[in-house]
């Protein structure tokens, strides 16, 4: 007998609710972007590789969760297609342990932040919705 639920959620409506950490990841994409000559052992690249990408994908999730809910006439969702058609591309490119790898996956989740940003604040060439109607 198995002790564990299978949880059906195509959606991903349960992800979208639950907000990514940001501090650590923020912090830990800071200090690989700030490497100039590191000498780590090439299981700790593997390991943060493996750990950039994680999150990359599911940062990638949330920014096009937040661009599907945008009106049709907002322009950011263009660019975040093409942004996330890039995001695509390169997580499609296995993961290897060296520093230039984990620094491109940690320049991808500041693009992706980036983006996010911009997608959660309002677009301020729509006019405003009036409530009165």
């Amino acid at each position: 007998m198995s002790s564990h639920t299978v949880l059906h959620d195509p959606h991903g409506l349960i992800e979208a609710q639950l907000p990514l950490d940001r501090a650590p990841y923020e912090a830990l994409v800071t200090a690989v972007l700030a490497w100039t000559n590191p000498t780590l052992d090439v299981r700790d690249y593997e390991q943060l590789a493996l750990q950039l990408t994680g999150h990359a994908r599911a940062l990638a999730a949330d920014v096009a969760r937040h661009a599907t809910a945008l009106p049709k006439n907002d322009g950011r969702g263009a660019l975040t297609d093409v942004i996330l058609r890039e995001t695509n591309r390169r997580l499609s490119v296995p993961a290897v342990g060296t520093a230039r790898c984990v620094q491109n996956r940690a320049r991808l989740i500041r693009a992706l932040y980036a983006r996010l940003d911009r997608l959660t604040k309002p677009n301020p060439s729509l006019p405003a919705r009036s409530s009165e109607r």
